[in-house]
C-alpha cells in the first residue's frame, strides 16, 4: 500500500477517535453498535445505488461513507475492550490467505467455479461439524438476496437442477398452484414459492435478482414521473383518466424513457 493510502487511513481513524473522545462531537459520542445499524444499512444501499447508476464519483463518496461506519464500529468496540481495529484487519487478512490456497499456497485451480467450490470446502472445515452450511447467511438480508445466497450455497454441493429446463417447469408448476389457491395464507405461501423459483431461474441465468428488480423499480419510477410531467403539461389529472387513457400515457412514457 502506498504511503499516501496509509496516511489517509490513519487520519480517518484518528478523526473518528477524536469525534468519540470526551472533547468530541455530542452526536458521535452517543452512538452505539445498535444505534448505527440503520446508518450502516443506509450507506450500503447508497453504494449499491451508485453501482447501479455506474457513477464512479458517487461510488467514491459512498464507499467513503460506508468506510466511516466500519471505523465507527471499530472505535466503539475498542472503547469497550471488545476488539481492536488491528484485530479486524488481522482476521480478514488471515481469512483471505486461508481461503485462497491457489494464490498463497500450492493448490492449483483451472476456473472460477473451482475456486468457488474450494472456498466452500474450506468454509466447511471452519464450521462446527453439526452446523448447517446455511447458518452463516445473514437472515437480515433482503429476501431476494437471501434466497439467492442460500440457493447458490446448496448448489455448490450438488443440490441443484440438472439444467434450466427443470427450473422453468417448476416455475410453471408453482404458478399453477398459485392459481388454485383459495385462501390468503395459501396465496402467501404459494407466491413465496413462485418468487423462490424465480430466484433460482435468475441464478441459473447469471442474473442478480436484487439488481434486476432495482433496475425495474428505477425504470418504473422514471416512466411514471414522465407520465406525471405530461399530465401537468396537458392540464389533466392522471387519477381521473380512464384505464385506456392511462395505458396510452404509459406507452408514450415507455417510448421516451428507457
Amino acid at each position: 500500500m502506498a504511503e499516501g493510502y496509509k496516511q489517509e487511513f490513519s487520519n480517518l481513524v484518528e478523526i473518528v477517535a477524536k469525534l468519540r473522545s470526551a472533547e468530541g462531537c455530542p452526536w458521535d459520542k452517543k452512538q452505539t453498535h445498535g444505534s448505527l445499524r440503520e446508518f450502516l444499512l443506509e450507506e450500503s444501499y447508497e453504494v449499491l445505488d451508485a453501482l447501479d447508476e455506474e457513477d464512479t464519483q458517487k461510488l467514491r463518496q459512498e464507499l467513503g461513507d460506508l468506510l466511516l461506519q466500519i471505523i465507527l464500529h471499530a472505535q466503539i468496540a475498542a472503547e469497550y475492550n471488545e476488539f481492536k481495529l488491528e484485530d479486524e484487519l488481522k482476521d480478514i487478512n488471515s481469512k483471505l490467505i486461508r481461503r485462497h490456497p491457489h494464490i498463497f499456497g500450492n493448490t492449483r485451480v483451472k476456473s472460477a467455479e473451482e475456486v468457488s467450490h474450494n472456498w466452500e470446502a474450506i468454509k466447511k472445515e471452519e464450521r462446527h461439524p453439526e452446523a448447517s452450511i446455511l447458518e452463516s447467511v445473514p437472515r437480515q438480508m433482503p429476501a431476494l438476496a437471501y434466497s439467492q445466497d442460500i440457493q447458490r450455497r446448496v448448489a455448490q454441493i450438488g443440490f441443484d437442477w440438472e439444467n434450466i429446463d427443470g427450473v422453468i417447469d417448476k416455475l410453471v408448476e408453482e404458478v399453477q398452484e398459485f392459481k388454485q389457491t383459495e385462501s390468503q395464507p395459501e396465496r402467501v405461501d404459494e407466491f413465496g414459492d413462485i418468487l423462490f423459483t424465480l430466484v433460482n431461474v435468475a441464478r441459473r441465468m447469471g442474473v442478480d435478482p436484487e439488481t434486476s428488480l432495482r433496475q425495474a423499480n428505477r425504470k418504473f419510477f422514471k416512466r411514471f414521473a414522465y407520465m406525471e410531467k405530461l399530465c401537468r403539461e396537458r392540464g389533466i389529472t392522471i387519477g381521473q383518466l380512464s384505464f385506456d387513457d392511462q395505458n396510452a400515457l404509459w406507452k408514450e412514457a415507455k417510448k421516451n424513457v428507457k
